[in-house]
């Protein structure tokens, strides 16, 4: 249980907010959840998610115990980069939805993952076990599962903090005018299609730099370094920028002829909660960018000037 007392700059904020910016291991989702529930109250009563805080407001929250997991285990091939007793880091395919959600309830990556691993991090909940942080379906690479509680606090703490290093490839549509930059812009749910997010004024706080790596043909190679995680956050600011990634039927253009957006989570770096040493960890590039004239070798400068 964790009991703290809103401020002053707390005060005329979403109570989702509040919590989920106080206590950076919850994500907002999970806040709205526990509010639901009943998990989380506001001077000892129920509390609304748009309810408005006001300074000296007591907040409390009690997380459940986590829910057993019963998702059926299934063998799933996992391209794994690292692993230890800890953690699990996989390079995902392209295509592989990261957890069961509304209307699908296997063939995902934490069905493969609960046949590969003995345990995994219950702080998900029952659907989410040991995912810490999410990839679209259509988005390949580097992802971070815990095995366990201690180390998914651990990572979730660093991605809150915006600690975890996290370096995307995405092939752009045309030339950009600058080679590189930052785009400095909120998102949020779009206020007319609920199921896209866009550049919005009352949106959260969102921080894209980019490079131009590569130009090839009408498309640009661009290497993308996220400090924020907001939903679909270099998709919505590639459109926003007037460059959306190729192949994305959400936020690009509609006829297009690849079968998945052209995005990449090319390195991740974080802190061992466990053994405190720095790991980077870099997923090979996709075929299907090899095949478009994205050359491999030439990211070796890259890669070295990025590196620890």
């Amino acid at each position: 249980m964790e009991t703290f007392q809103a401020d002053e700059t707390d005060a005329g904020r979403r109570f989702d907010v509040v919590v989920s910016r106080r206590i950076g291991r919850l994500s907002r989702a999970r806040v709205q959840s526990l509010i639901e529930s009943g998990h989380i109250r506001l001077n000892s009563e129920e509390v609304r998610v748009r309810q408005r805080v006001q300074a000296g407001d007591w907040i409390t929250v009690i997380e459940p115990e986590p829910q057993p997991v019963e998702i059926i285990p299934q063998s799933i091939a996992l391209p794994i980069l690292y692993e230890d007793l800890y953690l699990v880091v996989i390079n995902k395919p392209a295509g592989l939805t990261v957890h069961p959600g509304a209307g699908r309830s296997d063939g995902t990556l934490v069905n493969a993952l609960l046949y590969h691993c003995s345990s995994l991090s219950g702080i998900g909940g029952e659907l989410r076990p040991g995912v810490v942080h999410r990839l679209d379906k259509e988005t390949s690479g580097c992802l971070v599962v815990a095995k366990d509680d201690l180390t998914h606090q651990g990572l979730s703490r660093q991605f809150a903090s915006r600690k975890v290093e996290k370096y995307y490839l995405a092939l752009c549509q045309g030339k950009f005018s600058t080679r590189q930059g930052e785009i400095v812009a909120p998102i949020g749910r779009h206020p007319v299609h609920r199921k896209k997010m866009a550049v919005v004024k009352r949106g959260r706080s969102a921080c894209t730099r980019f490079e131009v790596l590569q130009e090839i043909g009408d498309f640009s190679l661009v290497l993308c370094r996220l400090f924020s995680g907001r939903t679909h956050q270099i998709r919505v600011h590639m459109q926003h920028a007037g460059h959306p990634i190729v192949g994305d039927k959400l936020y690009g253009r509609h006829a297009c002829q690849f079968q998945r957006h052209m995005l990449h989570a090319w390195r991740l770096g974080f802190t061992h909660p466990v053994t405190e040493k720095w790991f980077e960890f870099e997923a090979e590039m996709p075929q299907e960018f090899v095949a478009l004239g994205v050359d491999a070798d030439e990211l070796a400068d890259t890669r070295n000037r990025i590196s620890h």
